[in-house]
């Protein structure tokens, strides 16, 4: 059954090849005259689609989640249902995602869980190429428990001392982690980051072999950054590239609503989660 404004459409359509009249063309199309005729009085928020067509442009990979929150931060007042309609009307929809393979029931060994900020980290690397086919790699680190984007580092040569190096100024801003997340690749499986975790008793966690699912999280944060910044960009010099991704990594933190944590930003969950940490430790200190 096709919906009033689909069938305005046909008979439009009817009228304007076959020559014929509208009242005819409506009995063709099973539409009641008095609803080819009609003219919705409300208001199309043309302003407000406008803004949202703005948004989509900017940020292509945002769907209507998100910019839904986005709008609701600028003082628009709407619903998420309505977003959804205007989003579908402006024609913003995202592709859509690949089929969902079928799960096997196996057995998964019990992973490690934060309760508070920094104290589990999840590292891996991500590869690129300028404009000039010159390739450089990226090594993300994200703190699983506010999923903020602690640093990226961008070179052409990235080895186990650079990991090292990107840990050492990230235990001087925020201290050591209890336990890092990592691949089986050698940059983290050497004698480096291992004698690193040993001095600082942070426990490294490798995944499973064939398993990239263990380390989900900085899978999931790759996949953003790739979408949102390295296929939106053309990068001509390594510094370029450094500087697009830093300013990306600060509006991820700052600005991008997230839907695994309520729709706040990783920024702000980090910060509600200190501020809940400070007051147990003073409560127990009390007591």
């Amino acid at each position: 059954m096709a919906r009033p404004a689909v069938k305005r459409q046909a008979v439009d359509y009817v009228v304007g090849h076959y020559a014929t009249s509208r009242r005819r063309a409506c009995r063709v199309v099973c539409q009641h005259r008095s609803v080819q005729y009609y003219r919705s009085r409300k208001d199309p928020k043309l302003a407000l689609r406008a803004r949202m067509r703005e948004l989509a442009q900017v940020r292509i990979r945002y769907g209507y989640r998100r910019l839904h929150v986005l709008l609701r931060r600028e003082g628009w007042s709407l619903g998420k249902d309505q977003t959804y309609r205007l989003y579908t009307e402006e024609s913003l929809q995202l592709r859509s995602k690949r089929p969902r393979r079928r799960k096997m029931t196996v057995a998964r060994r019990e992973r490690y869980v934060p309760k508070r900020p920094n104290q589990a980290w999840s590292m891996d690397f991500v590869a690129d190429q300028l404009v000039d086919g010159t390739r450089f790699r990226a090594l993300t680190i994200v703190d699983v428990y506010t999923r903020e984007a602690l640093d990226i580092v961008v070179g052409q040569r990235l080895r186990a001392e650079h990991v090292v190096e990107a840990c050492n100024r990230l235990v001087v801003q925020r201290g050591s982690p209890a336990r890092i997340f990592v691949d089986n690749g050698s940059e983290f499986s050497g004698r480096l980051l291992d004698l690193w975790a040993y001095h600082r008793k942070a426990a490294i966690d490798f995944n499973r072999p064939g398993k990239p699912t263990d380390n989900c999280f900085v899978e999931t944060f790759n996949g953003s950054l790739r979408d949102e910044c390295l296929n939106v960009h053309w990068l001509e010099t390594i510094d370029e590239a450094q500087a697009k991704i830093e300013a990306w990594r600060v509006e991820y933190n700052e600005s991008r609503p997230h839907q695994a944590l309520k729709d706040l930003t990783p920024a702000e969950y980090a910060g509600q989660a200190r501020h809940l940490v400070t007051s147990e430790e003073f409560s127990s200190a009390e007591n």
